[in-house]
């Protein structure tokens, strides 16, 4: 069977049919112009960019900052294979199968390209380490990334094509839910605006990837919104397992189906965007379709995508900040240490309150700050110490406050953090912008270091050098598969 490269289609032949890749894009007929439904102009707007996104040149600052969170959801699928989500993810896709066309992290397992994306998926997400972009409330890389690297496999394509999918999944994905009404889309409709952003930036990255024109990206959204679900009951998940799911597995693999559907030769609704019984009437009446198409090559979305500094649940990001500050302008240990209150927005409080996973406790992982001065991968996941005596001691100290005003600065982040000392002085931060975001983002060098904590345990400080310094060049790379043996690790 032929694969893809970067200058055309291959011819499949009817036993891919079965094999899920599905017959060549020429085997069924395009619509004419005359059989053609009417096109509204988001629909005509937004699928004209997205077919024009693997021939645009990203502005330097934009390929860079994608270098970033390539780099860094590649790391949490790399330290997520060692966690349970992960291993679960490893284990299906093994037992799957599928031709061995795409890698999945962390492993030998070698699958077809919308398994490789499941599993992908959940392993970026296993941990809570992936990235986020607030204004969608959504986690773009860990379905974006997953989907951007199957289908990038799959047509053999190259480093520039690659990183121009992945930015093109990033604005697309967060401008829809966006558009939907955030959070109202959450609180009110129950459904899980995650899942529903993943969705259509996977199904972008890999319609990209695959090197669809206007038409067929038409399609690929069509099929994108079929595929849209989850409900936000994942908040009730205590294994991370489905909540993975919902977050990266699910709308990664939706997306790859989505575009190798298209690709193959299926047909769809030129507009799903409007029309009778639209998708945005069956999600959201309210919705501001304007949003989806706003700024489009002027605001780049993975330029206002947050990198976590560390590797725990958002809301602890700037008490663990604050905490940071403070050891930098005076030097204390745990024991001098009185009480500890943490003012949080009261529903990021709620979400991180005394949780049974270490990463996602907020008290847990004040005093495990307080302790080891940082807050490393291995730490943050270390679940025995939970039970740890030193550790309870501390957390003993810390109040967890949820603050109306701060509350009402959502979706920023902030924190107020007050030490009170045993001598009597009290030390006070507050963290208005949280290390890693758009307003503080964190440079190359400390993203690198991040990731070197995340991956060198699992692949090793000499496969780790060269999986970071291979990123942060994709330019120069012709075909992404040369990131397979830098990311597989021997069983």
């Amino acid at each position: 069977m032929t694969r893809v490269g970067e200058g055309g289609f291959s011819r499949l032949t009817r036993r891919d049919i079965v094999h899920g890749l599905g017959m060549t894009a020429a085997a069924l007929p395009l619509r004419t112009a005359n059989g053609a439904e009417p096109v509204g102009p988001i629909m005509a707007a937004l699928s004209a960019y997205m077919s024009g996104a693997r021939d645009r040149p990203l502005p330097e600052e934009v390929g860079e900052k994608a270098k970033h969170h390539v780099l860094d959801t590649l790391a949490a699928m790399v330290s997520g294979a060692a966690l349970a989500p992960g291993r679960a993810a490893i284990a299906f896709a093994n037992a799957y199968g599928g031709e061995r066309v795409a890698t999945v992290v962390g492993c030998e397992v070698v699958v077809g390209p919308i398994e490789a994306a499941l599993a992908n998926g959940v392993l970026a997400h296993a941990d809570e380490t992936d990235d986020s972009h607030a204004p969608s409330l959504s986690h773009p890389g860990c379905a974006v990334i997953p989907a951007a690297l199957a289908a990038g496999e799959l047509f053999a394509i190259g480093g520039v094509h690659f990183l121009r999918a992945v930015a093109l999944g990033y604005d697309v994905g967060p401008r829809m839910t966006m558009c939907l009404g955030i959070p109202a889309l959450s609180r009110e409709a129950h459904r899980s605006s995650h899942s529903i952003a993943g969705v259509f930036g996977a199904a972008a990255a890999a319609g990209c990837a695959a090197g669809l024109n206007l038409q067929r990206m038409r399609w690929v959204i069509d099929y994108a919104a079929q595929q849209s679900s989850g409900i936000a009951a994942w908040q009730r998940d205590s294994d991370h397992i489905e909540k993975a799911f919902v977050f990266g597995g699910m709308p990664a693999r939706s997306g790859v189906t989505a575009a190798l559907l298209v690709h193959s030769g299926w047909t769809g609704i030129d507009d799903i965007l409007s029309g009778a019984d639209n998708f945005l009437l069956a999600t959201a009446p309210a919705a501001v379709p304007e949003r989806l198409v706003e700024k489009l090559g002027e605001r780049y979305e993975v330029m206002r995508t947050n990198v976590k500094k560390w590797s725990v649940g958002s809301p602890i990001q700037a008490p663990l900040d604050a905490l940071e500050l403070m050891f930098r302008r005076r030097a204390f240990a745990a024991d001098e240490v009185r009480k500890v209150v943490v003012r949080v927005g009261t529903r990021s409080a709620s979400v991180v309150d005394n949780r049974d996973i270490p990463d996602i406790c907020l008290q847990h992982m004040v005093a495990v700050m307080l302790l080891d001065r940082t807050v490393s991968f291995e730490a943050a996941h270390h679940l025995a110490r939970m039970q740890d005596p030193a550790v309870l001691r501390e957390r003993a100290k810390v109040e967890l406050v949820g603050d109306d005003e701060l509350e009402r600065r959502a979706p920023r982040r902030e924190a107020i953090v007050t030490v009170a000392l045993n001598d009597g002085t009290t030390l006070d931060e507050h963290v208005a912008a949280v290390r890693g975001t758009a307003d503080n983002p964190m440079p190359r060098e400390e993203v690198v270091a991040k990731c070197r904590d995340l991956m060198a345990p699992v692949l090793g400080a000499e496969k780790c050098t060269a999986l970071i310094e291979r990123v942060l060049a994709l330019e120069t790379m012709e075909n992404v598969q040369e990131l397979r043996p830098l990311l597989q690790k021997p069983d």
